[in-house]
C-alpha cells in the first residue's frame, strides 16, 4: 500500500492542482462572503468538479450539496477542509473510506495527529495553504496583489 507523505514543495503542490479535478470543500458556505465560497467559486470557475460538504444546505454555487463526506457517492481527488483544526480528526474515517488522492487544509489549520493517520492511510496532506492562492501563484501564475 502507498504511503501517503506532507506535501510541501512548490512542485509537488502544482502537480496537485493540475492532476485533480473533483474536490469536495468541506466545510463550504452558502454565504459569498465567507472564504470557503470565494475558494470554491474560484475553482469551479477554474474547471474543476467541486463537491460541497455542509449539513443542511441542498445546494451550493450551483451544486448538490452533501452533509458529510461519507455522503458523497463518487471518487473524490481532494478533500478541501474549511474546518477549525480541533474539528478535523472527526473527519479522518471518512475521509479514509473516501480515499482522495490528497486532504487539503486551508490556510490557518494544522492538524498533525490527523495528518499521520492520513499519510498511513497512503493519503498525501497538505497543511495551511490555501487552494486559490496556490492555483493563483503556481498554476495560473496570476499576480496576487
Amino acid at each position: 500500500m502507498k504511503t501517503g507523505k506532507i506535501i510541501t514543495s512548490d512542485a509537488e503542490i502544482r502537480q496537485i492542482l493540475e492532476s485533480c479535478k473533483t474536490i469536495a470543500v468541506l466545510g463550504a458556505s452558502p454565504k459569498p462572503a465567507r472564504d470557503s465560497h470565494k475558494v470554491a467559486r474560484y475553482l469551479q470557475a477554474e474547471g474543476y468538479k467541486i463537491i460541497p460538504v455542509r449539513p443542511a444546505q441542498k445546494e451550493i454555487l450551483g451544486e448538490p450539496a452533501c452533509p458529510s463526506l461519507s455522503d458523497i457517492a463518487g471518487p473524490v481527488d481532494m478533500v478541501d477542509a474549511f474546518r477549525n483544526a480541533r474539528q478535523i480528526m472527526a473527519h479522518v474515517p471518512e475521509v479514509i473510506r473516501l480515499s482522495p488522492a490528497v486532504f487539503w487544509m486551508q490556510v490557518g489549520i494544522e492538524n498533525q495527529e490527523a495528518a499521520e493517520q492520513l499519510i498511513a492511510a497512503g493519503i498525501d496532506v497538505v497543511m495551511n495553504r490555501c487552494t486559490k492562492t496556490e492555483h493563483m501563484r503556481l498554476v495560473n501564475e496570476k499576480i496576487i496583489l
